[in-house]
């Protein structure tokens, strides 16, 4: 769980944000999106083989230069 301490005279906006930063690299917004509703296996089945397929051919195209 990321979390951000307060600094001395800091303002609460910039600590917000620096917490909302820290949780969109964390992972922990895209998690939340992914949970946000129900997805069916197929589903689920079609997007990871389309990420796969993305990724080889990203790795193909580096191979190539």
């Amino acid at each position: 769980m990321p979390h951000v301490k307060i600094r001395e005279n800091e303002p609460f906006e910039k600590a917000f944000r620096r917490f909302v930063k820290s949780c969109e690299k964390s992972g922990l917004m895209a998690e939340i999106r992914k949970h946000q509703r129900y997805e069916k296996p197929s589903d689920a089945r079609k997007r990871k083989s389309n990420a796969a397929k993305r990724k080889m051919r990203k790795i193909h195209m580096m191979e190539n230069f």
